[in-house]
């Protein structure tokens, strides 16, 4: 069998390879929590796009800590640039956890934790702690917000530590709206965000 020899060239062209393809993230803005009722992003404010420049764009939350102990992270959408926070969602989700002795552990549909054609905020994780060793982290997807002709689908993936149990949180649903949204904001049920941080994303056709 030839040995395969590389030089720099070489290694230079498996580099250029490499380069980030089209679908990449591209970073938009990022909000950090200093005791905050809320972070929201917004179209147009603060250099915040959410508009048709990207088809799915990605909001990834991390570790975002409460003031208020056993609180949910929320999230509602705008179709008025934040004016009000009230669009119609159905979601459904799932949840593992496993505590920490491992005496207790579970895969469950939990229907507490979901929206039936609500208007109100909707829970991204549940009972997120506000010790030292507690915080969550996770992503929420949200397809192609600008259109006028469709629902608006998205996805949540979050992981949290509430000093007893690590769980793991996934939801979809959609926004029952044709009105482009426009804005999303979140926050905690009761209380200040304490601190973390929530990047928003998007993604370019593939």
């Amino acid at each position: 069998m030839a040995l395969v020899k590389y030089n720099n060239n070489s290694i230079s062209a498996v580099t250029a390879a490499a380069a980030i393809p089209s679908g990449a993230l591209t970073h938009i803005k990022t909000l950090t929590a200093s005791s905050s009722a809320t972070l929201s992003f917004v179209h147009g404010a603060s250099d915040v796009v959410l508009d048709s420049t990207y088809p799915i764009y990605v909001f990834k939350f991390y570790n975002i800590h409460p003031a208020t102990d056993q609180v949910d992270l929320m999230y509602n959408f705008s179709v008025d640039t934040g004016s009000n926070y009230n669009v119609t969602k159905t979601s459904t989700k799932i949840l593992a956890y496993h505590k920490e002795d491992g005496s207790d552990t579970n895969l469950q549909y939990n229907t507490a934790l979901d929206i039936a054609q609500g208007t109100g905020f909707d829970s991204v994780v549940s009972d997120v702690g506000n010790e030292n060793d507690e915080a969550t982290s996770g992503t929420l997807h949200l397809f192609n917000p600008s259109s006028t002709t469709f629902v608006k689908n998205y996805l949540i993936r979050g992981s949290l530590n509430n000093g007893v149990y690590a769980q793991d949180e996934i939801k979809g649903g959609y926004a029952n709206t044709t009105s482009a949204i426009d804005a999303v904001q979140f926050k905690m049920a009761s209380g200040n965000m304490d601190s973390g941080t929530i990047k928003l994303y998007g993604i370019k056709d593939s």
